[in-house]
């Protein structure tokens, strides 16, 4: 495919290797051409205040002179993602001995995960290079976001799923009606052949593969908006899921970005990042003090984040190593009681990913790693009720009873 001259993506000046700083132009790439290390976006920002932030659009949108887009982007069609509640959750703090807590809930997104904001910097990116499908490989939350993306801007959706995905992903997907497949593997068996057909169908955008670049950099929202919400000022502490490491990673890149622009105070913060133990690659080399995590095969009802190959997984150990952080994992039966601890408290149901992070900031707590008197933001990235067989087992209705006061009364109750 001759793809199309990036002239129109905003501030975003070319593309920079992470591992050896070559440099080159925007375009449909992900690897290096010198050392084959991964590609993030180059910016020239410019000037840019809180109020020309505020003055714009209620959604991610806000902040498009920091992303990869262009400046029209809140004029064409998409799912408009981003600015989702963060909520102080008091309860959940003095239940766990914390004093300030935060939750960043985005559920409350289109397609009821975090996933609709790197969708919408992709899509926007993949418009302006000239693709015509838009695809991707995905553990569920992704999926959905891409389908519903693509339906909103009136093109083509192709997205590839492990076949043993939790079956409210897969209807939720369905229901959008691109072409969905399921294949017989994990997502890294999936992750592969995706990488693989980018190969062949040149005129499809593999979101999180060949314009991966454009996409990651849609998680760099939250912390865009976590900052804003709490005032124009970074917390403390902040506990991030870890599946692939990019949204980890992108949203200490935007506290820096901020730091650097002037928007917010220059101060010390901590990134955490949490994993199920079923799929622990990162929280083991942290653990274990090594440079380069080693890959595993995924075993966890955390599937959104059993990703056992992450791409990200190296630089989330650089992250949380800078800033005093750790990498914690959590089981299974942490994970469940996680939601649940969630959901009492605060009312918020959050998917298993959600359970990981809520049970990874109880044992960081537990152990003295995070400091129970600073402020501390956590990340629930999706809705529970895309993970309804993770609670099914152990949640069921306090009493069955006849419809008359005699039965209310004998079942006690009041």
């Amino acid at each position: 495919m001759a793809f199309s001259p990036a002239t129109n993506l905003g501030p975003a000046t070319g593309l920079s290797c992470r591992e050896c700083g070559h440099v080159r132009e925007l375009g449909p790439f992900y690897a290096c051409e010198e050392c084959f290390g991964p590609l993030e976006i180059s910016y020239d920002f410019g000037a840019i205040t809180r109020a020309d932030i505020e003055a714009g659009p209620r959604n991610i949108w806000r902040y498009r002179g920091l992303l990869p887009v262009p400046e029209n982007v809140a004029e064409t069609p998409n799912t408009e993602p981003g600015l989702t509640r963060l909520v102080r959750a008091d309860q959940l703090a003095e239940e766990l001995g914390l004093q300030r807590l935060w939750v960043k809930d985005d559920s409350g997104n289109p397609t009821h995960s975090f996933k609709d904001r790197v969708v919408a910097v992709a899509l926007a990116a993949a418009r302006e290079l000239g693709f015509k499908v838009l695809a991707c490989p995905s553990t569920g939350n992704l999926a959905n976001a891409v389908a519903a993306a693509a339906a909103r801007a009136g093109i083509r959706s192709a997205v590839f799923v492990p076949s043993n995905l939790e079956s409210q992903k897969i209807i939720t997907t369905a229901v959008y009606g691109g072409t969905f497949v399921t294949v017989d593997g994990n997502y890294d068996d999936v992750n592969r052949l995706a990488s693989e057909i980018a190969g062949e169908q040149e005129d499809w955008a593999f979101v999180n593969v060949n314009v991966r670049p454009y996409y990651a950099e849609g998680s760099k929202t939250l912390g865009y908006e976590i900052a804003e919400q709490l005032g124009w000022r970074l917390p403390d502490q902040i506990v991030v899921p870890v599946a692939s490491g990019s949204q980890l990673t992108k949203i200490d890149k935007a506290f820096q970005e901020l730091i650097k622009l002037g928007l917010v105070e220059d101060k010390p913060y901590k990134v955490y990042g949490a994993q199920a133990a079923g799929c622990d690659p990162v929280a083991t080399a942290f653990k274990n003090g090594w440079d380069v995590f080693r890959p595993v095969k995924p075993d966890t009802i955390a599937k959104s984040l059993a990703i056992g190959n992450p791409a990200d997984g190296t630089y989330v150990l650089d992250v949380v190593r800078r800033t005093g952080g750790a990498v914690e994992d959590v089981t299974d039966e942490q994970v469940v009681e996680g939601i649940r601890l969630l959901a009492r408290t605060e009312g918020i149901f959050g998917e298993t990913a959600g359970g990981v992070t809520v049970g990874v900031l109880r044992k960081l707590v537990e152990s003295g790693r995070l400091d129970p008197g600073a402020e501390t933001v956590i990340i629930n990235s999706g809705d529970g009720l895309k993970t309804l067989d993770a609670v099914a087992p152990v949640v069921a209705p306090t009493a069955n009873i006849a419809p008359s006061l005699e039965a209310f009364r004998a079942a006690g109750i009041a």
